[in-house]
């Protein structure tokens, strides 16, 4: 077969594959160059979910009849010149016009502010239709209609109308997020108008805007530095999650981008901190020399390759744990909102209740029957967190100091409900909180500590407890017995198809050996990898806390209460368990005064 050069048309359409793959995909383009033309207001208009029309007009720069003819050229563009070193605008392709024109009706008209007049040119399925004169205020109007209509097989593969709207929806949510200084209003016959005003420099009131007010309230500054590569954002407190990933926000430069190395630091920086299924919200922005980053790996332009990834992960997620670590203990302001809906009248108590609320429902089997430490003895005492005698319960030191007031951030402990929930006063509330929660992660954060200092000291068994696994589980298990010695577990092989545990860490006090065993041999057998346990001993110390820590049903005496309740001030993350589930609810008293309608 002769070798021949392909159309102009042809090439664009194939070319509109990459760029333009949806309607978004042209709403991203489109809005992209508004806001390189230094638009202070863009508007996008949509009808068909995008595919009938997508138009978006906005106040920037315009362009003149020479401007528009070469606008609409494959691989013209103003906004590079010989190298691709120094990219400082969201476009440089050249391709998005001309891609969008190959495959529909396109119509651009436009005025530069200087001007007198305006022009308009139309392409429609690859081929200039006109170019004239024409009214328009300063900036430019760009008008999509029937997308693919020159590709009909495309079609087949965009989803429902509603579907195409909602991402259209999400580009202009990044867009907003990234450039605050610029009003953006999305209307049309197929949604309901969406209005972001703009918040000139108030980054967190934009993001408040499109995420929601509540994330203001539940949001940590981030502000590091490493190596000349700044991250700067905000990250919600662990209890504050959702049920996917499509509330984390992440820029490169300014440019919205969907890169799954970001996004594995993020989850990364939140391990052991959120449930399984949930999902943090972030929003990062990153700032380096445009040198480091190659934003042309794809036409989208919605991922991008770090000269050193390994820099710029260790950045988001020690910068992310900083924060946690300072600030991140509290609870999501949504707990107490989710319980307070709890006692409306006509709630009805659901199966799958919202993580990180509480449920107000009691159990039949259990009457109410507060602990106040007046004639009632507790099943069992503590000694001191760090070494309780063997084979007995978890425990921690109660404080030497009497009974502490209101004025700590987690109050005083008043009562112990059901056996598993301590009620805490403070001086404008109350706090509600999960013994068995919260001892886990106290449990948790000094087997962390104690992993970067020493070997963790082990309780010697009497008798040693033999596990009966498959002889695989033996071998994965074995193969890191020196890591898990570190952790004050100490195993041996017995026989082809067991386990002798000789030694469990001291902290946990009893502890279910046989759980234990087989719950790490299936962690192990699901993540182990040439890398070993090493980079896996928190998950490991994580496991191990959850099995030796205080039991929901075990009463506690009021200065174990508040012996619990200052552990937790003092230590990070505290707000919630290994397992990402709260620890505690605070309900304010404006918000009880507000149940029995006193305010």
């Amino acid at each position: 077969m002769a070798i021949r050069q392909l159309s102009e048309t042809l090439i664009n359409q194939i070319a509109a594959g990459e760029v333009i793959e949806r309607p978004a995909s042209a709403a991203k383009e489109l809005i992209e160059n508004a806001l390189d033309a230094g638009a202070t207001r863009i508007e996008i208009a949509t009808a068909g979910g995008g595919k009938a029309l997508l138009r978006v007009s906005d106040n920037g720069s315009g362009m003149d009849a020479a401007d528009l003819e070469l606008a609409v050229r494959r691989h013209c563009t103003s906004k590079i010149s010989e190298t691709l070193e120094d990219i400082r605008t969201l476009g440089f392709r050249g391709e998005a016009l001309p891609s969008i024109g190959s495959v529909a009706r396109l119509s651009i008209a436009s005025r530069k502010r200087d001007s007198t007049g305006g022009h308009e040119i139309a392409v429609i399925g690859g081929k200039i239709a006109h170019m004239r004169p024409a009214a328009a205020n300063p900036g430019t109007i760009v008008e999509v209609r029937d997308l693919f209509f020159a590709t009909p097989a495309r079609l087949k593969f965009l989803k429902t109308e509603k579907a195409e709207a909602g991402a259209i929806t999400e580009i202009v949510k990044r867009m907003a997020i990234a450039f605050p200084a610029v009003r953006f209003v999305l209307s049309g016959s197929d949604r309901t108008t969406l209005e972001f005003p703009a918040t000139a420099d108030d980054h967190l009131a934009r993001m408040a805007q499109v995420l929601g007010k509540e994330f203001r309230d539940n949001a940590i500054a981030l502000d590091a530095v490493r190596e000349e590569i700044s991250l700067t954002g905000f990250a919600g407190v662990p209890t504050f999650n959702r049920g996917n990933s499509a509330h984390q926000y992440a820029f490169v430069n300014g440019r919205p981008v969907q890169d799954k190395l970001i996004l594995s630091a993020i989850r990364g920086a939140y391990a052991e901190t959120i449930p399984s299924g949930r999902y943090p919200v972030a929003v990062l922005s990153i700032t380096l020399d445009p040198a480091l980053v190659d934003v042309n790996v794809h036409p989208a332009k919605s991922d991008v390759r770090f000269r050193d990834p390994g820099l710029v992960r260790g950045l988001i997620v020690g910068a992310i744990r900083e924060a946690l670590a300072r600030d991140g203990s509290r609870a999501a302001t949504t707990g107490a909102s989710d319980m307070l809906r709890s006692f409306r009248p006509g709630f009805q108590p659901n199966s799958q209740r919202p993580q990180g609320g509480w449920s107000a429902e009691t159990s039949p089997s259990r009457p109410f029957q507060p602990t106040t430490g007046f004639g009632e003895r507790p099943q069992a005492s503590f000694d001191g967190l760090s070494m309780p005698t063997a084979r007995a319960e978890p425990q921690f030191s109660p404080p030497s100091a009497p009974e502490p007031n209101a004025r700590y951030p987690l109050g005083a402990a008043r009562a112990q409900i059901h056996a598993n929930y301590i009620v805490a006063q403070t001086e404008d509330g109350l706090v509600i909180v999960d013994q068995h929660a919260a001892h886990e992660r106290l449990v948790f954060e000094a087997m962390r500590k104690a992993l970067h200092s020493k070997r963790l000291a082990s309780q010697v068994l009497l008798i040693p407890e033999i596990i009966d696994i498959p002889e695989e589980d033996c071998d994965r298990l074995m193969q890191h017995a020196a890591e898990l010695s570190e952790l004050g577990l100490a195993i041996e092989r017995f026989g082809p198809g067991a386990i002798a545990v000789r030694e469990t860490p001291a902290m946990l006090g009893e502890v279910d050996a046989h759980g234990l065993i087989r719950q790490l041999a299936d962690e192990i057998a699901e993540w182990d990898t040439a890398s070993g346990l090493s980079a896996k001993l928190e998950y490991v110390a994580a496991t191990m806390a959850c099995h030796g820590s205080v039991r929901s049903g075990r009463r506690l005496r009021p200065e174990e209460m508040n012996a619990l309740l200052r552990e937790m001030e003092v230590t990070p993350g505290s707000g919630q368990c290994n397992h990402g589930r709260p620890t505690y609810i605070e309900l304010k008293l404006s918000d009880i005064e507000r149940l029995f309608g006193r305010s």
